[in-house]
């Protein structure tokens, strides 16, 4: 007895474990707005690219730090093969002699004394500086061969051809390029988040319509089943119903499925850890008319951070072609020392220097024309990128503008095709009701109310996505709001289109 009752709760706790996810999932309302600003606090696109920014902010305060001086300090110690002598012994081997004859012979005369007194004065001295030469120090030593010392440096560049001046021109434009690629993401996750949100509108739409298609397969199939018992319909008529029964039911739960999946992707884009069920409280809409196609061109060139990209790397070409030319003119810099500390240093060695040098390189095998020559053309490269990035986005707002108006249009089509096909679902049902049609006309008719409805709501989720497009490429995404907030925007719900 013991152990069925424990088998049973075994088996119930396996059971509770391997309840449907969708089933724990917290439900919450939210809307666009709202998923909006989750993106905008957590995405982690845009987290990245304010990282990017603060980034080259601080290259452009470094590349500011290139105009000052460089203060260091230089510690060496060395040690020679022996130690540094100057020897002058051939100085005093050249005057010994002279000094010897000047004290010993000659006559000299000093004004105001007698010849014999100024002679013997004048000899006194010259003995004097001969005992001198003998016992001055000839060889002398300079520099021990060990020897250490602590300085301070200085370096502070005046002029380098302008080469200081280009890498901060380009440090600011690479912080201008950043705040351009912050807004392309933003851009980005503005399309994604319309794809996603709006997906899981059209998910949720589309699975109320499959619902209703299933509950009206059911009720057809209950039909069916009573006038098969009344003998007014065949047996085979009931099996029809029910494999179309089946596959309303197959087509229900996929849809499902398309729901849970589009939602996990949603709390991707705003960067959402706790799993939730969100139910989505805007709705898919439309406008019958948007501005004309060359205001979304005119934005782009004025907006669009592409574009604002690749001129920025034009800009960066050309101030790569200064850096190159600067190589051509002399580099000029003040430079100084100071010892602060040493060991057995040369007592000749000064204590502090200051000077002022240039360096100027007049030949270097072509090199530097060679480079100046390939920057030319690195900057001929990025202009026709430009030409050509500027043809791209004009095409592809051509190419989504027509999308937007194709789908548009497709929408009045099919608002006449969902009038027509309901109105055909409910004669054909009427006609199976009265022996007048066979269940598969009924089928067909259902299915095809269901494929309008559903092409209906595709139609409206492709064109909120073709805007958001348009208006990212267009440089001006944060307007995709005031679009689907405005007063003459149309939207839809499917609550109960199959009667």
């Amino acid at each position: 007895m013991y152990f069925k009752i424990k088998n049973i709760a075994i088996i119930i706790l396996i059971c509770l474990f391997n309840l449907p996810l969708k089933a724990q999932l917290i439900s919450k309302q939210m809307s666009f707005e709202q998923a909006l600003q989750f993106a905008k606090q957590k995405n982690h696109s845009l987290k990245q690219a304010d990282f990017l920014i603060k980034e080259k902010k601080q290259e452009s305060k470094a590349a500011k730090a290139l105009y000052l001086p460089k203060i260091g300090i230089t510690a060496n110690y060395i040690c020679m093969e022996e130690d540094l002598h100057l020897d002058l012994t051939p100085v005093k081997d050249a005057i010994t002699p002279l000094y010897e004859s000047l004290s010993k012979y000659g006559n000299f005369s000093i004004s105001g004394l007698p010849d014999n007194i100024a002679t013997q004065t004048i000899r006194a001295k010259m003995q004097e500086g001969l005992t001198k030469v003998e016992n001055g120090e000839w060889d002398k030593m300079i520099q021990e061969k060990q020897f250490g010392s602590i300085n301070a440096t200085f370096d502070w560049p005046l002029y380098v051809g302008g080469k200081i001046r280009a890498a901060n021109n380009a440090a600011d434009i690479r912080y201008s390029e950043a705040k351009e690629i912050e807004l392309q993401k933003q851009g980005e996750m503005m399309s994604e988040l319309v794809e996603r949100y709006f997906g899981l509108c059209l998910a949720k739409q589309v699975e109320k319509v499959r619902t209703e298609v299933y509950k009206g397969m059911q009720k057809h199939l209950s039909d069916a089943v009573k006038m098969q018992e009344q003998g007014l319909i065949a047996n085979a008529d009931v099996l029809n119903v029910k494999v179309f029964n089946s596959q309303a039911e197959r087509e229900l739960n996929k849809s499902k499925r398309t729901s849970t999946i589009i939602n996990e992707s949603l709390l991707n884009t705003i960067a959402e850890e706790t799993k939730i069920n969100i139910e989505p409280i805007s709705m898919l809409f439309y406008l019958d008319s948007i501005e004309s196609i060359e205001y979304f061109k005119n934005m782009a060139k004025q907006n669009n951070p592409l574009l604002k990209q690749v001129e920025s790397k034009k800009q960066l070409a050309i101030q790569g072609l200064k850096i190159e030319k600067s190589d051509f003119f002399p580099a000029i810099a003040i430079t100084g020392m100071y010892d602060i500390a040493n060991k057995d240093l040369s007592p000749y060695t000064p204590g502090w220097l200051v000077g002022i040098g240039m360096k100027w390189t007049l030949f270097d095998g072509t090199s530097r024309f060679r480079k100046v020559k390939a920057a030319t053309l690195r900057t001929e490269q990025v202009y026709e990128y430009q030409k050509k990035t500027n043809s791209d986005v004009e095409t592809i707002i051509e190419k989504l503008y027509q999308e937007l108006t194709m789908n548009k249009e497709l929408l009045t089509d099919l608002e006449t095709a969902k009038a027509y096909a309901t109105e055909y679902l409910n004669v054909r049902e009427k006609g199976f009701r009265e022996e007048m049609a066979n269940s598969t006309d009924v089928v067909d008719a259902r299915l095809a109310l269901s494929k309008i409805l559903i092409e209906r709501l595709e139609a409206i989720y492709k064109y909120d996505v073709c805007l958001s497009k348009l208006l990212e490429y267009a440089g001006i995404p944060e307007k995709f709001v005031s679009y689907q907030t405005n007063s003459k925007a149309k939207t839809e719900t499917y609550q109960s289109e199959i009667k």
